[in-house]
């Protein structure tokens, strides 16, 4: 596995989340410091790093392999959907301002801890 590669890849999900070194570390259960480190290709991310970020929508696949997994339209609840299509008629501010406010709120129930079950 080429560590800048997998690191490259793992920078350019981050900014299709549009999340900082600092979001993205703590959703996967690291600090900044790591968090650059595998992006520079520096360090490889461990199972539950990787696992920890998956479930916050980074495409895991092609971070490890550089091959986009396709997401199935069955994937999404109706709700989902349905939050999906506001945001997408959204201006880039107020999809920002939906992003921050939807981390927060995860946050603050603990969904970004990556040591939950």
């Amino acid at each position: 596995m080429q560590a800048r590669a997998l690191g490259d890849r793992l920078r350019e999900e981050r900014d299709r989340l549009s999340l900082t070194q600092d979001e993205l570390g703590q959703i996967g259960g690291v600090n900044r410091n790591s968090q650059g480190k595998y992006e520079k290709g520096e360090r490889n991310p461990d199972s539950a790093y990787l696992e920890a970020i998956a479930a916050a929508g980074v495409d895991v696949l092609y971070v490890l392999t550089g091959k986009r997994q396709p997401i199935e339209e069955t994937a999404l609840t109706k709700e989902e959907q349905e939050i999906v299509a506001y945001l997408r008629g959204m201006s880039d501010y107020n999809r920002e301002s939906v992003r921050r406010m939807a981390f927060a709120m995860a946050a603050a129930d603990g969904a970004l801890d990556s040591r939950k079950s």
